[in-house]
């Protein structure tokens, strides 16, 4: 099966799991039947769901008791052994028997086991955490969203290069342009990492993405900057800002339309844009997080989200290793 791509599934992390795990690789399976997943977790329990629902030929299980907790700490979390999921999930990706791993387990063990398992693409000193932000006209990558406080212009340059080679692993028909993420547009604004950085992305020309200049927080959802770089202090604020915001505007929304009768009437009529403006937001529809940086593809799903959710991310998954993501980074590092 040399076209299958080999996706290494940590079956026993985060919320429901591993039901929710299960139900999302059937629910990927029925609209992509060319990948093999490789499960982690207890076989008893795994069987039991999966049996009948996919093709043996799709699928192997690799079994074991012993999981991540999700109140692990990442110290914790490596002492709890090499036989967890995640940790066998993420030693299969190292010993290339599969080309990409995801977990929707704990988000710091999984960067740590991951950093533990895998070397770092050469010339990239820090990983990075990126994902999936919905605006006007699409996605946009957003990198760095919490594995770095601190970050060195460097640091910011090479976020640049992993973001734009995420882009275009995903959306390979297009030269992405980069905004840095800053409190204001002015090339004077902001501390002197992001002045250096500016500098640096400025003179020094790439033929993996256009620079842009500065992107301010409220201009992220505008669609005009396909990849946004910035600290993972700065990155996972803004991405939680965010996320709360959509939610308050899904639960106003509900609650203006259930409350009276002119609410009712209004949503009946407008049903149908409703419906798709609910989706626009729908956060299981951009889940999964990735870890670049590393020589191999590590994927983080929320530990909350249901099965479409987790469905999603093994699309990112597949989308990622065909897109050759890994060689693209290499090739412009």
């Amino acid at each position: 099966m040399p076209d299958f791509v080999k996706i290494a599934v940590d079956a026993m992390g985060g919320e429901n799991s591993p039901k929710k795990v299960i139900d999302g690789i059937i629910h990927n399976h029925q609209k992509n039947d060319r990948i093999f997943y490789k499960i982690f977790g207890n076989k008893n329990e795994i069987e039991k769901l999966i049996k009948k629902n996919i093709d043996t030929n799709n699928f192997e299980i690799i079994h074991t008791e012993n999981f991540v907790q999700s109140t692990d700490s990442p110290l914790e979390a490596a002492k709890r052994g090499k036989d967890t999921s995640m940790w066998l999930a993420i030693e299969s990706v190292k010993k290339k028997d599969t080309d990409i791993i995801i977990s929707a387990g704990n988000t710091g063990a999984l960067l740590v086991i991951a950093k533990l398992n895998l070397k770092m693409i050469e010339n990239i000193d820090k990983p990075a955490l990126s994902a999936l932000w919905p605006n006007k006209s699409g996605m946009s990558v957003v990198l760095d969203l919490g594995a770095n406080i601190e970050c060195s212009p460097k640091n910011l340059f090479d976020f640049s290069i992993m973001g734009a080679s995420l882009y275009t692993s995903l959306y390979p028909n297009k030269k992405p342009n980069i905004g840095l993420l800053n409190i204001g547009s002015e090339e004077l604004k902001g501390n002197e990492n992001i002045k250096e950085t500016y500098k640096i992305l400025n003179e020094k020309k790439s033929t993996n993405f256009d620079f842009a200049g500065y992107i301010e927080g409220n201009q992220i959802m505008d669609g005009d900057i396909n990849v946004i770089i910035s600290d993972g202090f700065t990155g996972n604020i803004a991405l939680k800002t965010a996320e709360g915001t959509a939610n308050f505007i899904i639960k106003e929304l509900k609650r203006a339309m259930t409350n009276s009768l002119l609410g009712k009437i209004s949503s009946i009529l407008n049903y149908s844009n409703l419906n798709k403006f609910k989706k626009r937001l729908d956060p299981r529809l951009y889940n999964g997080a990735i870890f670049l940086g590393l020589d191999s593809p590590v994927v983080k799903s929320h530990g909350g989200t249901d099965f479409i959710g987790f469905s999603n991310s093994l699309s990112v998954c597949d989308k990622i290793v065909k897109g050759n993501l890994i060689e693209k980074i290499k090739w412009n590092i």
